[in-house]
Parts: structure tokens; C-alpha cells; sequence
């Protein structure tokens, strides 16, 4: 048994995580259970209260997490602690929305200061795009932006913005290629005009395959429309910490915005990875968005743990993760514009939490890392919700929707909203036979056909689903949603003991991939991996099957 499982706390819950009553049964013996499990945060309501838990198993979570020192490692990663222990790491997103005046220390340098002037840099630049001011290299205004990124570099800014969508106060487009399938950045350059379109090309190392090969591939298109090579300074911009790999592709030093080793990438939209976010939305509305998640980082660091929105979020999840065998989770966002967010998630907990390892190197005997998977409001309803409500396997559910639209037209809204909450309820009531049975009653059906079809109709409920509600989807609030996923994603690695912000499963794939593709392209068939790898790069190298 590892530390974690053998602990007393770990024991008690998995001794009465099966012994609370039916969510009906809840209810009815408590029909005020919504005010005694739910709470208000950075100007999100989480409702908890369909969940399977009473006060007795809420406060073993609470003591779980207690004994896995949640706060004092919430602390130690505000701090600026070493906890990413394996890449000797600090872990600081949240120093990238920290108040201007605070002092957070990296070796011993201030680096809220480095942040502050960072951001002050990108607001000069949107603003000179924004305002025209900016001009490419024939004197046009710039009309069209391309962000070349991969992982947190693309998925974030992506789904910001298009969560962001009404906000948008500028005819200016942005565009977003990731993927290293030629189709993708092709398709995005037909339409575009190289005099006035703006690239961002997004890459810690400026050497990531991806986002390198397309940013090749961008550089190429814009030098065979007539450009120059001293043309690209107008046209191409950096995110990078590697200063010389820019300035030698030919990117302007002064357009290169830093990044740094103390922030992962798919925690890293707060920085100058949210370029395209702040083009599309206005450096007020970015700010506004980084408020948001400094509210939620204030609430997480200084809530007691029984109040504490991403710690309930994170003890829930391992609540149904190891105690339940649950093995996936669902994101339901009930707002077209939040639409994305579901994908974010995925990377941002699957990435984080998928590990097989405790900090010290043991192998675990527990489950860590749902899957994670999603969709938006009505249309999962007439997919996959029939899974959620019938199928076998328990998959705990998040709900979340805005009270108020952007887009007030008729009763959408209303009836978005009644598909939402009638959802959480059929989860968690179900039906049973008697009320299935009766439904038939004054059918022509047979009575055993009224027999049969009520077994077909019947509905175990007690699954169970969290709904997260704000008055209405702005920068802010959508600052402070993602902050909460963030830390109720750190909630879940402290408890299981494992490193949540290294990623080594990706950087195989990345050293495989880069010699495979050395074999692509060698003279000689392949014969030295295994058969299957030998034969699908033969076959690549013909060119037919």
C-alpha cells in the first residue's frame, strides 16, 4: 500500500463512501440541502448539493485533504516553492494575475515586476494594431492575425476567445493553426493577404516541431507573395525565451515577448501567450479577465477548506475517482460561446493529473486523472446523455451557464436554462419502475408490454453533477471559471501525491515522432524499430498501401 491509501483518513472514506443514502432520499429528508452545499466565489455560484454526499462523508473529504496538507502546498505554489520537483520548478501562473505591488521571488528576483512590464508591453503593442497604427511593410493596416501555436499555446487563447466572442470591439480577425497537418495552415492562408496579416508564433524553445514547421511554412508563403527578408519584422511577432533563435528567423527583438520556465503551457493564457486574446478583446477586457482569476486564486488561498470552491470541485473528484471507480468526467457548458471550454479542461486536467508515480517515485495503487470529455448544452442531450442517465458506468457531470445571454432572443434562453436544470434533476431523482410503469397507464399497450417498457424506462438516478452559474459570461467571470479549474486540478495532484505540472508521456512522443521522421526521409527502408513502425514508414515512403 502506498502512504495515501494505508493513511486512517483514506480508510475511513473508503469505509462509508458507499453508505450515503439515495440523492432522493437527501432531498427529501433535507428539502433546504441546496443552502447547506452551495457557494459564491469570484462571482460564480457552485451548486453541490446533487452530489453523494452528507455532512458525515463531506467532512472525511475534508479531513483527506487536510491530511494531504492542502493548504500549506496551496501556499508553498503561491509562494513560488520548487513543486515542480522534477523539472526543478516553480509553478507561478498565479503570479501572472497577482496585484502589481505584490513581491513574489524567483532566485531571488521580484518577478511580478518582469510580469507588470511584460503586460504594460503588450498593451502597447495591441493597441498600435488595434489603432491602425501598426502598418505592414507596404504602409497597410494590419486586417488579420495568425497564432501559431500548440498545446496551452493554441487551446487556451482559442477558447478564450471564442468564449469571449461579444467582446470582440475591433473588425479585426484572428486566426489559430496548431495542427501540423499542411491542410491546416493552408486552408487559413487562402483567404489572407500577406500585406496585411500579422503572425504570433508561440514557442517556449522556438524550436517546437509543430509550431516551427508551420511558422516555416507562413514565413515561405509571405516571402513568395513579394516580401523581403527584412519585410518579416512588420509581419511576425515572438513569444518565446529564446531571444537569438528569433532575431536569426527575423523577428524585430523589441517584438519578442517573454516567457518563462515557472509557468507551463497550458497555464499560460495570462501571459503574453494571450496576445490573441487581448487583439481580439482590448488590453481592459485582458486585465478584466486577469481579475477574475485573482479573485478566484484569493478565494482558493484564504477560504477555509469546508468553503472552498476548487477544494470541494477537487474532493468531489477523487471522492468519485477512487472511491467509486469513476473513470471519466463530463463538462456540459450551456452557452454556445463556452462551447470549447470542455477541450481546455481536458488538456488542462488530463495533462496535468496523468501520471502513474507519486513525487517520490513509487507507483501507485490508486487511480489518478479521469478522462475528461464534453460538449455544449442541448445538443449532448440528444448524444450521449442517454449514456449518463442509463449507461453502467457512473460519470460524475459539471453543468455550467450564465443567468443572463448575450443574446436574448424569444425563450432561448428560458429554454436553454430549463434543459440545464431539468438535466441535474433527472441525473440525480431518476425514475423508478412504479413512476415508469404508471406513465403507461392509459396507454393501449398490453400489461405486458406496460411491464416491459417501464423496465426500459426506468432510471437509477443518484448521479451525480455540480452546477456552476454566473450572472452573465464576461472577461471577468471567465477568469475566475478557468482559475477554478487550475487549482481543482492542483486539489486532486496534492491529494494523489504525484507532480501536476510535468508532462514527460508528451516528450516521448515528441523524441520518437523526431526520429521517426528522420526515417521518413532516409534513402534506405526502415528496418531497425519494431515491424509495425518499419512497415508504416515504408508504406508512407511509397506513397500507396
Amino acid at each position: 500500500m502506498t502512504k495515501l491509501t494505508d493513511s486512517p483518513s483514506w480508510q475511513a472514506l473508503a469505509a462509508k463512501a458507499n453508505e450515503v443514502a439515495h440523492m432522493r432520499s437527501l432531498f427529501a429528508q433535507d428539502p433546504q440541502r441546496i443552502d447547506k452545499y452551495s457557494l459564491k466565489a469570484a462571482g460564480l455560484m457552485l451548486d453541490y448539493s446533487k452530489n453523494r454526499i452528507d455532512q458525515n462523508l463531506l467532512e472525511l473529504l475534508m479531513e483527506l485533504a487536510r491530511d494531504c496538507d492542502i493548504q500549506v502546498k496551496t501556499q508553498a505554489m503561491f509562494r513560488g516553492d520548487m513543486i515542480n520537483t522534477t523539472e526543478k520548478r516553480a509553478v507561478l501562473h498565479t503570479a501572472l494575475r497577482a496585484p502589481a505591488d505584490a513581491d513574489i521571488r524567483v532566485d531571488g528576483v521580484n518577478i511580478v515586476e518582469e510580469v507588470q512590464a511584460t503586460l504594460a508591453k503588450m498593451e502597447q503593442f495591441v493597441d498600435s494594431v488595434r489603432d491602425g497604427k501598426w502598418k505592414g511593410y507596404t504602409g497597410k493596416t494590419i486586417t488579420d492575425v495568425i497564432s501559431i501555436g500548440i498545446g496551452g499555446s493554441f487551446l487556451g487563447p482559442k477558447i478564450a476567445s471564442e468564449a469571449l466572442r461579444p467582446y470582440w470591439t475591433d473588425p479585426l480577425k484572428c486566426h489559430f493553426v496548431a495542427n501540423v497537418d499542411g491542410t491546416a495552415i493552408t486552408e487559413k492562408l487562402k483567404s489572407l493577404d500577406h500585406e496585411t496579416t500579422l503572425f504570433i508564433m508561440s514557442s517556449k524553445s522556438f524550436g517546437t516541431q509543430e509550431t516551427l514547421t508551420n511558422t516555416l511554412t507562413a514565413r515561405n508563403w509571405f516571402l513568395a507573395a513579394g516580401a523581403t527578408q527584412a519585410d518579416i519584422a512588420s509581419h511576425f511577432v515572438a513569444v518565446t525565451s529564446n531571444v537569438t533563435k528569433a532575431t536569426e528567423f527575423g523577428i524585430d527583438a523589441t517584438n519578442i515577448f517573454p516567457m518563462w520556465d515557472w509557468v507551463g503551457g497550458r497555464y499560460s493564457l495570462w501571459s503574453a501567450i494571450g496576445l490573441p486574446i487581448a487583439m481580439l478583446i482590448g488590453m481592459s477586457n485582458f486585465r478584466a479577465m486577469l481579475t477574475g482569476a485573482r479573485e478566484m486564486d484569493q478565494h482558493f488561498l484564504n477560504a477555509p477548506l469546508e468553503a472552498n470552491m476548487p477544494v470541494i470541485m477537487g474532493m468531489l473528484s477523487v471522492l468519485y475517482t477512487n472511491f467509486h471507480d469513476a473513470q471519466s468526467h463530463v463538462v456540459l457548458t450551456y452557452d454556445h460561446y463556452l462551447r470549447g471550454l470542455p477541450a481546455y479542461f481536458q488538456q488542462l486536467d488530463m495533462e496535468s493529473n496523468g501520471k502513474h508515480v507519486t513525487l517520490c517515485g513509487q507507483v501507485v495503487d490508486y487511480s489518478t486523472g479521469p478522462v475528461i470529455w464534453g460538449g455544449e448544452g442541448t445538443n449532448g442531450q440528444h448524444a450521449y446523455h442517454q449514456l449518463l442517465h442509463q449507461g453502467t458506468a457512473l460519470i460524475p457531470a459539471d453543468f455550467i451557464m450564465p443567468l443572463q445571454s448575450h443574446n436574448p432572443v424569444g425563450e432561448h434562453h428560458a429554454q436553454l436554462a430549463s434543459n440545464c436544470f431539468g438535466q441535474t434533476q433527472a441525473l440525480m431523482q431518476g425514475r423508478i419502475y412504479d413512476e415508469a410503469y404508471a406513465e403507461l397507464a392509459n396507454t393501449a399497450l398490453s400489461e405486458a408490454d406496460k411491464a416491459l417498457i417501464a423496465t426500459h424506462k426506468e432510471m437509477t438516478g443518484n448521479k451525480p453533477s455540480n452546477t456552476l452559474l454566473m450572472d452573465k459570461l464576461t472577461p471577468q467571470t471567465l477568469g475566475a471559471l478557468i482559475a477554478l479549474y487550475e487549482h481543482r486540478t492542483f486539489v486532486q495532484g496534492a491529494v494523489w501525491d504525484i507532480n501536476s505540472f510535468d508532462q514527460w508521456g508528451v516528450e516521448l512522443g515528441k523524441t520518437l515522432g523526431n526520429d521517426v521522421l528522420k526515417r521518413l526521409g532516409a534513402d534506405t527502408p526502415a528496418t531497425e524499430l519494431d515491424s509495425s513502425s518499419n512497415r508504416l514508414i515504408n508504406l508512407f515512403r511509397q506513397g500507396h498501401i
